[in-house]
């Protein structure tokens, strides 16, 4: 029962703790980082539970403990007067109060802005500090800063992914800003990579952008993709799609595809470089280019402006999935939307035993003359 365990204020807290009691703080280090008491102990309530005399070796030591509010650091108290300690009080109104009532705090910590930033992520036990991290320490490569590229590059970069790579030899225009949120007005003129990067710093100043003001060929491909950790596809056009493919098959890099058209968006995962035979490529899905005719771009067809932002994040979302290793990627699916009806729809894929590209066994081909391959002139 708690109502045994002494409760006592942050003021009384102080003072005991400057007389010689321990002071703990028992909230996750991604709360501690927003602000703790001076010279409180950081260990969180399960680690102090699990083995309190890890921390406080003495039994017989005045311990304190101190949470967000006063509610997790009673039950901590329980725990510990349960384990043998004879000497256990607990903060009312916990770090909310100390802070309210002026008293003294430790020092920011070097990692508060880690802390802050991604909180919400930390607590989710999937993620936690240790997914977070890895997120910190991945490298994603966006191949296109425009419809598909902006919500994709965004979010990840909101979502603390350490290195973004982002290649496209576009400038900004007007007509971009309506689907483009990347872009604003009074960069019309600049190149797409050092806009972009413009904002996702803004964003994020910890996230490094990479520009490469460039157009994908099969001369630079392997360059830029050679250490990513996952490659976003938000290409326009099918030469760059083709050769996207057959680099990551190559390499073994997983691609995220995805792509819009009017009123309809698609998107997939494709990991044949790293499960033949298990996964398909983006050939095994399209072994041959549409003509030109039948898969006009934006430019020409029209797209709704909010549907490529609906795809992108869709794209992002694979890509934080494969780095953290959860959930079940679009491996082997394709995910279809219909802005107009607002539905989802979803056709299995199978790799092609006979695919020019990811076929077991097969030695990579090569790569080609893509825009020929697509009959693009």
């Amino acid at each position: 029962m708690t109502s045994r365990i002494e409760r006592i204020t942050p003021a009384e807290a102080q003072r005991r703790q400057r007389a010689g009691a321990i002071l703990i703080d028992v909230r996750e280090a991604h709360e501690r980082a927003a602000g703790r008491a001076e010279h409180a102990l950081g260990v969180a309530r399960t680690e102090l539970e699990t083995d309190p005399a890890a921390t406080v070796a003495d039994r017989d030591a005045q311990v304190l403990l101190i949470c967000q509010s006063g509610a997790r650091s009673l039950l901590a108290a329980q725990a510990l007067l349960d384990a043998g300690y004879a000497r256990v009080a607990s903060v009312d109104g916990g770090t909310v109060r100390w802070i309210a009532e002026g008293l003294p705090l430790a020092p920011r910590e070097a990692d508060a802005d880690f802390y802050e930033r991604y909180s919400r992520h930390l607590r989710l036990p999937d993620v936690g500090e240790a997914g977070q991290r890895r997120l910190q320490a991945a490298r994603v490569v966006v191949i296109g800063a425009g419809g598909l590229g902006s919500p994709a590059a965004y979010y990840l970069a909101a979502a603390g992914v350490g290195t973004l790579v982002l290649a496209d030899d576009d400038v900004v225009d007007r007509s971009n800003l309506q689907r483009q949120i990347l872009h604003t007005e009074d960069r019309i003129g600049v190149a797409k990579v050092d806009s972009a990067r413009t904002a996702l710093q803004a964003l994020n100043p910890s996230v490094r952008v990479l520009p490469f003001q460039q157009r994908v060929t099969s001369a630079n491909v392997e360059a830029l993709i050679a250490e990513a950790d996952v490659v976003v596809d938000g290409a326009d056009n099918f030469p760059v799609r083709y050769l996207l493919n057959d680099a990551c098959v190559k390499l073994g890099k997983p691609l995220v595809y995805g792509a819009v058209h009017r009123f309809e968006g698609q998107a997939s995962v494709f990991d044949a470089g790293r499960q033949r035979g298990q996964a398909p490529c983006y050939r095994c899905l399209f072994p041959e280019p549409p003509p030109p005719e039948a898969a006009p771009n934006c430019a020409e067809a029209g797209v709704l402006g909010v549907l490529p932002g609906v795809i992108g994040l869709l794209q992002a979302t694979e890509a934080i999935k494969l780095i953290l290793g959860l959930g079940e990627p679009l491996r082997g699916r394709l995910l279809h939307f219909d802005a107009l009806g607002l539905r989802f729809r979803e056709t299995r894929l199978r790799p092609d035993p006979g695919c020019a590209v990811c076929a077991p066994g097969l030695p990579f081909p090569g790569y080609i003359d893509y825009a020929e391959f697509c009959g693009v002139a």
